[in-house]
């Protein structure tokens, strides 16, 4: 039942993200290709994404992830997330910090992401980072449609202290 379900979810953002994605390649970050959203996907993305100008490789690196997430966690969920960041070309260069609840501060001082004001997970945009402290490592993933994802899906978020909400986005409103 897991594949099936995979699929869908991967069709389903495939849909909302191929106008977005086109331009995505030109640079780490293209002011004139973020975009608010149009209001017929807003309400994929939640209650307050009509506020922000998304870069479109914010999506498309949550949907990388979710195409390279496993069933169950393999205990690495700031790799699975880092390299696919990489890989939608939101960052120039691989994050240096060990840990996930680390990553918060990385992303911010030099990466260029911004927090949200954002508490309750549920409410962060979709393709938006959110990042945990807790004990151990703590934990990252990406928002997505339709749940969560790191190196595994999640219907739910995880149940560690939230540190916050991050998205890459356009200074202009």
């Amino acid at each position: 039942m897991k594949l099936p379900l995979k699929s869908l979810v991967l069709a389903a953002l495939a849909a909302l993200l191929v106008s977005s994605i086109a331009h995505a390649e030109d640079s780490l970050y293209d002011r004139e290709h973020a975009a608010k959203l149009s209001p017929s996907v807003v309400a994929d993305f939640g209650p307050r994404a009509s506020e922000f100008r998304y870069d479109p490789r914010m999506i498309r690196a949550a949907q990388i992830a979710a195409q390279r997430a496993k069933a169950n966690s393999t205990a690495q969920c700031w790799r699975y997330v880092k390299d696919a960041l990489l890989s939608a070309e939101i960052v120039d260069s691989r994050p240096t910090t060990v840990y996930a609840k680390q990553a918060a501060g990385e992303l911010t001082s030099k990466f260029g992401f911004t927090k949200l004001d954002v508490t309750n997970p549920f409410e962060a945009p979709v393709g938006s980072v959110l990042v945990y402290g807790g004990g151990g490592a703590g934990h990252i993933e990406f928002r997505t449609a339709f749940g969560f994802v790191s190196d595994f899906w999640s219907f739910t978020p995880s149940h560690r202290p939230l540190i916050g909400v991050f998205v890459k986005k356009s200074s202009e409103s």
